[in-house]
């Protein structure tokens, strides 16, 4: 290394033949330093993947879930389970935070909790990637070719609730104790990074992941084009004229891929409502 001289690591895999050395980056983490090496292997091809057409039969759309221990739904009626990591390790992670917290600043002892705290959060990191990994396996081995997801914003649906002031100047409640809440659940999730996941895994399979606007698609019923799902605290709907329990999020799922292959209804909102201006039947 230049400026430092040899440096002694333990390698868990062999070098290529052949390839070239680009890059060498040092990271530090909580339980150690890692070396990451960057080469350049010319005896590997070059792979230009095919164009695929999304039909009904080759393609899957998923709807992301934060109700009860629901993490996706796809538009096949499987729902997959959510880990929830970080609420399950919650209790642990305060009990250490508030033992760092009570020690003086700068102490050895406060240090050594500092480890503690931040060899947790790793943990908690490490297990929600894993299973992000062991479920977009379970996804691309479907056999799909095309993968719709919801465009999230997840950005703005994390954001903290504005403030309220009466005439006097003093803060009124705004939710944002609720949304707190909510937020966490949104961090513990980590869809963004679930998605980008995914995306790789599909391209080393040859399918493509491709991200849709999910407006309205959790609020129509995907076979009639009927406006159901007004509040978030209806899951399942019941059909008296075909006998059968519709439920929310596989629903959306479906609707989701109708956007992806162009079939979903044209949807306007005016005054009282939703209006369907065009319909058309997958």
């Amino acid at each position: 290394m230049p400026k430092i001289g040899l440096v002694k690591i333990c390698s868990h895999r062999h070098l290529p033949a052949g390839a070239v050395l680009k890059q060498l980056q040092f990271i530090k983490k909580n339980d150690g330093w890692f070396v990451n090496l960057r080469l350049e292997d010319p005896t590997v091809p070059a792979i230009t993947p095919d164009s695929i057409l999304p039909t009904w039969g080759n393609s899957l759309s998923l709807d992301a879930v934060l109700n009860e221990d629901v993490y996706l739904a796809t538009s096949c009626g499987l729902k997959l389970p959510s880990l929830k990591v970080l609420r399950k390790s919650q209790a642990k992670l305060t009990r250490i935070s508030q033992k760092k917290n009570a020690r003086k600043k700068g102490s050895k002892a406060r240090r050594k909790h500092g480890i503690r705290e931040g060899r947790q959060h790793q943990k908690i990191a490490r297990a929600r990637k894993d299973e992000q990994y062991k479920t977009a396996h379970k996804l691309v081995r479907t056999g799909k070719k095309v993968f719709f997801h919801e465009d999230l914003n997840l950005k703005g649906l994390t954001r903290r609730n504005p403030p309220k002031q009466d005439y006097k100047g003093a803060y009124l409640p705004n939710g944002q104790s609720a949304k707190s809440g909510l937020n966490l659940s949104w961090a513990d999730a980590a869809f963004g990074q679930f998605f980008q996941i995914l995306g790789h895994i599909a391209g080393k399979a040859g399918a493509v992941v491709i991200a849709k606007n999910p407006a309205y698609t959790s609020q129509l019923l995907s076979y009639r084009d009927e406006v159901v799902f007004t509040d978030t605290s209806i899951r399942e709907y019941w059909d008296a004229n075909l006998k059968l329990w519709v439920d929310r999020d596989i629903n959306a799922a479906i609707n989701l891929k109708r956007v992806g292959l162009d079939v979903f209804p044209t949807i306007k909102r005016r005054k009282g409502g939703i209006v369907i201006v065009g319909s058309i039947k997958a």
